[in-house]
This record gives C-alpha cells, sequence and structure tokens, in this order.
C-alpha cells in the first residue's frame, strides 16, 4: 500500500512537500517514481529513484525544481517541488516498481494558483 499525503494550494513560485509512505512489502527493493496527471491530460511521470537512492531522474519539465529522495528505514519516498508553476497543478501518484510488479497510491491533489 502507498499513502500519499502533502498536496494542497500553493501561490506559483511557492514550495511543497510531498510523500509518499509505504507498507505491506519491502520497499527498499523497489525503484520509486512520481507520476502526475494535471486536468484533462494522461498520466506523465514525473521523477523515478533508485532502490538504494543513489541514482534519481527527472522529466524535463521539472528538472532544476523538484527533487526526489527516500528513506527506507521509514519506508517513505518524498518529492520536494520548488519554484511550482501553473501547470504543475495535477493529482500526484507514487508508484513502486520491481521487476513487472506494480503498485499505486491514490494521489494527493496538488493546485498552483494565484
Amino acid at each position: 500500500q502507498l499513502v500519499e499525503s502533502g498536496g494542497g494550494l500553493v501561490q506559483p513560485g511557492g514550495s511543497l512537500r510531498l510523500s509518499c509512505a509505504a507498507s505491506g512489502f519491502t520497499f527498499k527493493i523497489y525503484r520509486m517514481n512520481w507520476v502526475r496527471q494535471g486536468p484533462g491530460k494522461g498520466l506523465e511521470w514525473v521523477s523515478g529513484i533508485n532502490s538504494g537512492g543513489g541514482s534519481t531522474d527527472y522529466a524535463d519539465s521539472v528538472k532544476g525544481r523538484f527533487t526526489i529522495s527516500r528513506d527506507n528505514a521509514k519506508n517513505t519516498v518524498y518529492l520536494q517541488m520548488n519554484s511550482l508553476k501553473l501547470e504543475d497543478t495535477a493529482v500526484y501518484y507514487c508508484h513502486a516498481a520491481y521487476y513487472g510488479m506494480n503498485t499505486w497510491g491514490k494521489g494527493t491533489l496538488v493546485t498552483v494558483s494565484s
């Protein structure tokens, strides 16, 4: 199970930190991703981090503004979002992947608006 938190309403240029708490599986072996879906849009991969936390990837749209991290002792992955833009408005989902096994959270809504 994955449970996201930390979403909310923020002004352009602001920051939010999303968290995703995992339970019921061996978190430390899974690659973790953040995926978002904006209003009227399809799913967009945002960022990923490998099982050990030493390798991270970002979509071009968020590179330099978002930072993914994980704490395997706490079974939690984070997404620090800075310099938020209107187009970052979306439901953000946490995703765990391990050799074809996939688990999704229910998402947390981030609204960027003035």
